[in-house]
């Protein structure tokens, strides 16, 4: 297996073009047409780790934060970052990130989070727009069902909870074949009229080729005609954060005695709490303060997330409580949604979890 077959795994599971713009996913060391020997998850990529990946003879790092994230002009040895990129590439090992597009989709980084807290009717706490679009294929009538089949075989026609949603209208189409083509149809020359039906399906923006590739391979024309929409509809499955409900309404100090036991956290920084119960909860696993005004407007009653500044906490303004449990606590567990993922694709090939500890941060009491 190459190195390459584990990578179209990951961006199917989210696609790269899911990160954000100042993010670094991808594949940032090595060759992706080498033989994988193994693959090696975790948290973060350091210098440990790729001793950890030598030991266990895994030659592909899949690390949920980028090790280069800013890029490097200079490889020394005199920084952490540049000590790591040269052990990865002088034992050739290739390092492959997955951060903002794992965030990003509904079952990644934050699932796992929302699991953690038994959080029921989970959707995205702030979808993001633009990752939609739609296609409109005419084709004839008797071709309609094989043509929806191979688009829904691909992944379009998803929407929320329903697969295989389409709209088709009934009409004529005509056309004129010239001499230099081999029409399905009608003869060359002569203006002919064939009933159609006009199909339309929405897809998410990145599988665009696919979608084309799937109707060229099934449609009977020549020149298919076609038209691509780029929508603005909120993509309720791509997004920023998730919010949820409890089973049933918590007092707030016993909420956080959960918090602190499912995350095993020795200390959680919160505002000030309201005395009420808590019922709803959104949550983000990383840096979330951006998310904080989309947890208010939302009604949620504790806002989980880690890295909240000072005067952020202020934001809170007895609306709700914010929880910051840490940066590394909140997404520990991601490693093992990619050993989990990993092993289900490729069941008989060595996919392994780090056991190095990567947290910088301790904590004195």
């Amino acid at each position: 297996m190459k190195i390459q077959d584990v990578i179209n795994a990951l961006e199917k599971l989210a696609n790269p073009s899911l990160q954000e713009t100042y993010d670094n996913c991808g594949l940032l060391t090595g060759n992706n047409q080498w033989q994988c020997t193994g693959v090696l998850c975790t948290l973060d990529c350091l210098e440990n780790i790729i001793d950890e990946a030598i030991t266990k003879k895994c030659n592909l790092i899949v690390a949920h934060h980028p090790i280069i994230f800013s890029g490097l002009k200079k490889l020394s040895t005199n920084h952490y970052v540049e000590r790591t990129i040269i052990k990865a590439i002088k034992n050739d090992i290739a390092i492959y990130a997955i951060h903002t597009n794992l965030d990003n989709i509904k079952h990644g980084v934050n699932k796992i989070i929302a699991d953690k807290l038994g959080l029921q009717n989970q959707q995205i706490l702030f979808p993001k727009t633009k990752q939609l679009m739609k296609l409109f294929v005419f084709v004839p009538i008797e071709y309609a069902n094989k043509l929806k089949d191979a688009i829904f075989n691909v992944g379009g026609g998803n929407i929320g909870n329903y697969s295989e949603c389409s709209f088709s209208a009934e009409g004529v189409g005509t056309f004129k074949a010239s001499e230099k083509t081999n029409p399905f149809v009608g003869e060359i020359g002569e203006r002919h009229s064939e009933k159609e039906l006009k199909i339309e399906v929405v897809f998410p923006a990145w599988l665009q080729n696919e979608i084309l590739e799937a109707v060229r391979k099934v449609h009977p024309y020549e020149e298919i005609a076609y038209d691509l929409v780029a929508l603005e509809n909120k993509y309720q499955d791509v997004g920023s954060g998730i919010i949820g409900n409890l089973p049933k309404p918590k007092d707030e100090k016993l909420f956080l005695a959960e918090i602190k036991a499912a995350f095993e956290l020795q200390t959680i920084k919160h505002t000030q709490l309201l005395d009420k119960k808590v019922e709803k909860v959104a949550v983000c696993g990383g840096s979330g303060s951006f998310l904080i005004n989309k947890a208010k407007a939302a009604k949620a009653d504790f806002f989980i997330t880690s890295d909240i500044k000072y005067h952020e906490f202020f934001e809170a303004d007895n609306t709700l409580v914010l929880a910051d449990i840490g940066h590394w606590e909140s997404e520990q567990f991601t490693s093992n949604l990619l050993l989990a993922f990993l092993q289900a694709k490729f069941p008989t090939f060595a996919v392994l979890k780090s056991e190095v500890y990567t947290n910088p941060a301790r904590y004195f009491f």
